[in-house]
């Protein structure tokens, strides 16, 4: 009698997604192949993963090395645009954030938008249209740990964006965010459809995020061949 083949059960590699929100980047990663846990200090109900209410920075520092990979995401509303016209104050976590990712020993990547470039070191853009994606959406990604990022070829913009906030005309690209319309349409665009206008407008499309996990799954594999 033929004996059955016992199953291996390779281990999802973990990662740890701070400052998670409602789960753009988690959701790329997961897509990847992690195992993802996110941790945030506001309660994040529409989160579809592992989740723990926590100081991120704090968490980071205590539990990061427990994971394979940190992904952090400091809020953004520091350096981005529409918070300065606005003549609102925030935090700037950056700095902190990597203090706390690099203590972890792991490989880490850091996220933000162009009004944090100054601070991010070496980074990596990313843009909707790398992905066939009808937002342009540009995010920066500082790499560390050991991991290396290499852009992919970015596109040019042949598609008019519309103004911020404003309502999406056929064949032009959607800007989402602020008080924006188009709540279903961006969840389409995006591929987010568990999310409300608040996560949308803060998020990283999960496209993003799917691809620099797989440079750390294609990195990794690399490592053990050698």
């Amino acid at each position: 009698m033929t004996q059955p083949t016992p199953i291996r059960r390779v281990r999802r590699p973990r990662l740890l997604d701070a400052f998670c929100c409602q789960g753009g980047a988690s959701a790329g990663y997961e897509r990847a192949g992690f195992d993802v846990t996110g941790v945030d200090i506001n309660p994040q109900p529409r989160y579809p993963y592992t989740f723990i209410q926590a100081d991120a920075v704090a968490f980071i520092r205590e539990y990061g090395a427990d994971f394979d990979v940190v992904s952090a995401s400091p809020p953004c509303q520091h350096d981005s645009e529409c918070q300065r016209i606005q003549g609102n104050a925030h935090p700037d976590l950056i700095g902190p954030t990597r203090e706390a990712l690099e203590s972890t020993g792991r490989p880490w990547v850091i996220e933000n938008v162009k009004g944090a470039l100054p601070k991010l070191r070496e980074p990596v853009m990313l843009c909707g249209a790398m992905f066939n994606m009808a937002t342009y959406r540009h995010r920066y990604f500082e790499a560390g740990g050991g991991l290396t990022l290499t852009a992919p070829q970015h596109p040019v913009h042949r598609a008019p964006q519309a103004k911020m906030g404003r309502p999406v005309p056929p064949g032009w690209y959607g800007q989402y965010v602020g008080n924006f319309s188009g709540v279903d349409q961006a969840r389409h665009v995006m591929d987010v459809p568990w999310m409300n206008r608040d996560g949308i407008r803060e998020c990283i499309p999960p496209a993003y995020s799917q691809w620099i996990g797989n440079a750390f799954l294609a990195r990794a594999r690399t490592a053990v061949a050698a």
